[in-house]
C-alpha cells in the first residue's frame, strides 16, 4: 500500500489518540475501558495499515470497524465521560482525545473507497 498523505493523518491522529488514552494508566490502570480503548484503537490502525492478507482483503470491514469504534468512543465519551475541563488534568485529556478522534473520522472519510 503506497501511503498517501490523508494516510499519514490516519496513523497520526490514530496514535495520538491511542497514546491519549493510554496515558491515562497511571489514573485508572490497565483495565480500565479508557486504557484499553487505547489498545483497540492501535490494534485496528495496525489491522488498517499492515500488510496481514487477512485484513487487506477485508480492508473495506476492516475501515467500517475503525470508524465504527472511534464513533462509539466519542459516543460513550458523551454519556459517561467527565466533562469538567481543567487544564493539565485528566478531564482536559478527555477533550483533546475527542479532538483526535474527530480528525482521525474526517481522514477515514477521505480514504473511504466507493
Amino acid at each position: 500500500m503506497k501511503l498517501a498523505p490523508r494516510h499519514y493523518g490516519i496513523l497520526l491522529t490514530g496514535l495520538i489518540t491511542a497514546i491519549l488514552h493510554i496515558s491515562l494508566y497511571s489514573d485508572f490502570g490497565y483495565l480500565d475501558w479508557i486504557v484499553v480503548n487505547g489498545f483497540g484503537t492501535l490494534a485496528l490502525l495496525g489491522a488498517y495499515f499492515l500488510p496481514i492478507p487477512y485484513f487487506q482483503q477485508r480492508h473495506r470491514s476492516v475501515f467500517w470497524a475503525l470508524a465504527g469504534y472511534i464513533v462509539l468512543t466519542i459516543l460513550l465519551w458523551i454519556v459517561f465521560g467527565d466533562k469538567t475541563f481543567h487544564l493539565a488534568t485528566t478531564s482536559a485529556i478527555g477533550y483533546y482525545a475527542k479532538i483526535a478522534e474527530m480528525s482521525l473520522l474526517a481522514f477515514l472519510w477521505s480514504d473511504r473507497q466507493m
